[in-house]
This record gives structure tokens, C-alpha cells and sequence, in this order.
């Protein structure tokens, strides 16, 4: 874990967020919380990640999401030196 991030106001932020019970108490918090850019970033950055696993390549990802080749490679990076929290959810959404 980067102890940058860990403060008690991004562990009041995840408490929020856990706090969250379906996909429509997503939409609202989500939408109350980040710009429609930011979350569409997010949700980008999320979908490059699972096309990575899915060994698609970059030219595949970007035409598909629109990310840069910047971005795929920022994800890429992250799935392969990262704290593994792409492929802890993976794994729970594939239960």
C-alpha cells in the first residue's frame, strides 16, 4: 500500500464508498463526488485494464476506449508492478 495516499481523508473516502449498496447508490454518489470527466477516466482507465488481461493490444485498446497510448501504458504498468488491486477485483467479479 503507498502510504502518499493512506490519510484519514482517503480512509473517510473509502469508507464512504464502502458504505455504498448497489449500482444506483453508485451512480448518485459517484456523480455527486467527480466531474463527468473525472469519472469517465476512471471507468476508461478500469476498461483498459480489463483489455489487458484480455491480451488485446494497444492499437485495440485505444481505438475501442479512446485512451491514449500514454494511458494504456500507465494501466500496463500498474497491472504488472502495481499493488494488485486490478487483479483483486478481477478475480472477485469472475466468482
Amino acid at each position: 500500500m503507498n502510504k502518499k495516499i493512506q490519510t484519514s481523508a482517503v480512509d473517510h473516502l473509502f469508507d464512504a464508498i464502502l458504505c455504498l449498496e448497489n449500482k444506483e447508490e453508485c451512480y448518485s454518489f459517484f456523480e455527486d463526488l467527480c466531474t463527468v470527466n473525472e469519472l469517465l477516466s476512471l471507468s476508461q482507465r478500469y476498461e483498459v485494464a480489463s483489455m489487458l488481461k484480455d491480451k488485446k493490444t494497444y492499437l485495440e485498446i485505444a481505438e475501442k476506449t479512446g485512451a491514449s497510448t500514454a494511458t494504456i501504458s500507465r494501466v500496463n504498468r500498474s497491472l504488472n508492478y502495481g499493488n494488485d488491486g486490478y487483479e483483486l477485483v478481477f478475480g472477485r467479479l469472475e466468482q
